[in-house]
């Protein structure tokens, strides 16, 4: 054994395996805690690495919702509407009797009527000069004694000629002679007094009469005034005094509108309002207007002036259907149409048909069921497909 030998053999004599063992587990332990630790950097970067992800496209979202046109919608839902058509017309009277000359006419020499006065049936309105048509229902008169002396005096001489038939002074030749101008003269005497009757007739046709009672509404003649059958109407009367409103309904109103129900007639510049009642609408509809007239009657009233304007709201029933304003309900050559909410909050156009116009807004009869979302404005700026950004408007 040489030095060297002895020196190691001294040094591991003196080295403590206990030592040299909690060495060891110490470097382990070092080794473990440099792997947690490049673990943890690791799922650091991937969760950093992820959220860099994530916020990117978040991002992109919030732009593009940024960019969508913010809008105004409705959920209209379903609902009872009480028919209302807002109308304008025409006031007129209901039954207009214009009355004129009925006999051959004259010069007229009294009026007895104004405008606004009631006239019963038969009452007198105008008087024409009768001077000649008197004279010849005299002379006509004078014409029927004449014909009643002669029919007397014919009776006589076959009354005479019959007691003398039995002696043989009379043949039966001149009892059927005598008999024949007896029957003649009667006749005379009818057909004298049938012409009585004529004159009688033509006499009073000069006066002007009212057919019925009523209100006068117009006077077109004056005393001093020639007329005859061909002056046309001398005057208008108003029959009962009732008048009514024509009122011009659209063709898809018109055929809502039914006989006996109310409406409101407001003659325009007047404050109060009249109860009618539609009594009668058009089987026809205007081609070139595209509306009818529907007649509301009503009682008279001093405020109710013929030929007046007028407006009127009539009561079309109810009907169950989604009500929209009327800046919601767009049109172009296709129809009526609206833009509704779709999917992913795309602007989707939806037809419709439109019924009963109201103060309220406008009924969808045809086209939604009430629950979708509807834009409620600015949708003439709107195309399909547009991705819009939805405001819920409450009623």
């Amino acid at each position: 054994m040489n030095y060297d030998t002895r020196i190691a053999a001294e040094d591991l004599a003196d080295v403590d395996p206990a030592a040299v063992l909690m060495g060891d587990a110490e470097e382990d332990r070092r080794s473990r805690r440099k792997l947690w630790i490049i673990g943890l950097a690791m799922l650091a970067g991937l969760i950093a690495i992820w959220f860099m992800t994530h916020s990117g496209d978040g991002a992109a979202t919030g732009d593009k919702k940024a960019q969508a046109a913010v809008v105004s919608v409705i959920a209209p839902g379903r609902g009872t509407i009480e028919g209302a058509i807002n109308v304008t017309g025409t006031l007129a009277a209901r039954r207009e009797m214009p009355v004129g000359v009925p006999g051959e006419g004259g010069q007229v020499v009294s009026v007895l009527v104004e405008p606004g006065q009631w006239v019963g049936a038969g009452q007198v309105l105008a008087v024409i000069d009768r001077s000649v048509q008197v004279q010849q229902r005299a002379s006509q008169a004078a014409q029927i004694d004449v014909a009643r002396a002669n029919a007397q005096l014919a009776q006589a001489n076959l009354d005479r000629a019959l007691k003398l038939v039995e002696r043989g002074f009379v043949s039966t030749a001149d009892i059927d002679r005598l008999t024949a101008q007896r029957d003649s003269a009667a006749a005379q005497v009818r057909v004298a007094g049938a012409q009585l009757g004529v004159l009688n007739a033509q006499l009073g046709r000069l006066n002007v009469v009212a057919p019925a009672a009523g209100l006068v509404l117009e006077r077109r003649v004056e005393p001093g005034q020639v007329v005859s059958a061909g002056s046309g109407v001398l005057f208008r009367l108003a029959k009962g005094g009732e008048m009514e409103l024509r009122a011009l309904v659209g063709e898809t109103e018109l055929a809502q509108v039914s006989n006996g129900v109310r409406a409101e007639v407001t003659p325009v510049g007047g404050a109060k309002t009249f109860t009618g009642q539609v009594w009668q609408t058009a089987p026809v509809i205007d081609p070139q207007s595209r509306q009818g007239i529907a007649r509301i009657a009503m009682p008279y009233a001093p405020e109710l002036r013929p030929g007046g304007f007028a407006t009127a709201v009539i009561k079309a029933g109810t009907l169950v259907a989604p009500m929209l304003p009327e800046s919601a309900i767009l049109s172009d050559n296709e129809g009526s149409y609206v833009y509704i909410v779709g999917k992913d909050n795309k602007a989707e156009r939806r037809s419709v048909k439109t019924g009963l116009v109201t103060a309220d807004g406008i009924a969808v009869v045809e086209g939604l069921s009430g629950s979708e979302k509807v834009v409620l404005r600015a949708g003439g700026f709107l195309s399909p497909g547009e991705t819009i950004n939805p405001k819920v408007v409450t009623k």
